[in-house]
């Protein structure tokens, strides 16, 4: 699914087979988790193919890297020039990119001494789908943001994030979404929320979340359209009051909401704020002038 006999990935300062690729199985981060990656595409644009946001991906890589004592000595522009060779390497254009920096062998729960860099990447569709999607309430709260650097996209804590999908899966939904400590409304496993309530949206604030770059987008596009946008506590009560919802990420981009523990939304997703700003974020990602878009 991700790779094939002549897939190339960048591992450790060379480009090679990933059917060539090795890990030490006494790898840090294969034992405990401790690793950051990141999640980024790539689009045919009218341009020619280009990788959305490159830059604030791997600035946000590397804020990762050092919140959680990563050493991690990589350039931005190096990053990216990496990540633009290994598309063409493997004749790329719509495409997940997934760098991901792991440890070396470490048995001690003390800091690496070494990291080593994989970049990959492989044609992958939206990751919710492209329909509206169900979702429940989980049992699986976001982690203490006392206990954890929460804005670091850390491998580890994303064993929270499994539980929280499979156990939505078992149920008969197809995500999860996620409270924090104080039983307001989160995030789902790995995407951002927003709600929308009287021509306004409101998505949780930082603090229990992984502050999305997709996110910020969205955020930006209200502003250019004109569309009122908060940070906010969204207890459950005021999310079933909600008119309607997306969810978004690199991976899902902007992924409308049909229900709630088997409850729909009042609005139909094509004629919610979501459905505009997907248009608009569509358009974004491909260059395209989304001026046409009116409220």
């Amino acid at each position: 699914m991700y790779y094939n006999e002549d897939t190339v990935i960048f591992l450790n300062g060379k480009f090679i087979k990933a059917i060539d690729a090795h890990v030490d199985l006494f790898s840090q981060s294969l034992h405990y988790g401790y690793g950051v990656f990141e999640g980024i595409r790539s689009y045919q644009t009218q341009n020619g193919v280009k990788i959305f946001k490159a830059n604030e991906h791997y600035e946000r890589l590397k804020n990762s890297c050092a919140l959680v004592n990563v050493p991690f000595d990589y350039n931005t522009e190096e990053l990216v020039q990496i990540t633009y060779q290994v598309l063409r390497r493997n004749n790329l254009t719509d495409s997940y990119i997934r760098p991901l920096v792991y440890c070396s062998p470490n048995m001690n729960l003390t800091q690496p001494k070494d990291v080593f860099l994989m970049i990959c990447a492989w044609e992958w569709g939206k990751y919710l789908g492209d329909k509206p999607v169900r979702l429940c309430i989980s049992s699986y709260q976001r982690p203490n943001p006392e206990s954890i650097k929460i804005e670091a996209k850390v491998t580890g804590h994303y064993v929270n994030a499994i539980l929280a999908t499979s156990e939505a899966k078992v149920r008969g939904y197809d995500e999860a979404l996620m409270l924090d400590m104080n039983g307001y409304v989160a995030q789902a496993p790995s995407t951002n929320l927003f709600i929308e309530k009287n021509g306004e949206l409101f998505t949780p604030p930082k603090g229990h979340i992984l502050p999305g770059i997709t996110r910020s987008i969205v955020m930006n596009i209200c502003r250019e359209l004109d569309i009122p946008v908060t940070e906010k506590l969204i207890s459950i009560e005021e999310l079933e009051k909600a008119e309607s919802a997306f969810l978004c990420s690199t991976g899902a981009e902007i992924a409308g909401i049909e229900s709630i523990d088997a409850k729909p939304f009042k609005k139909k997703w094509e004629d919610s704020l979501g459905a505009l700003i997907s248009e608009a974020y569509r358009s974004q990602v491909l260059e395209k002038s989304f001026s046409y878009v009116i409220i």
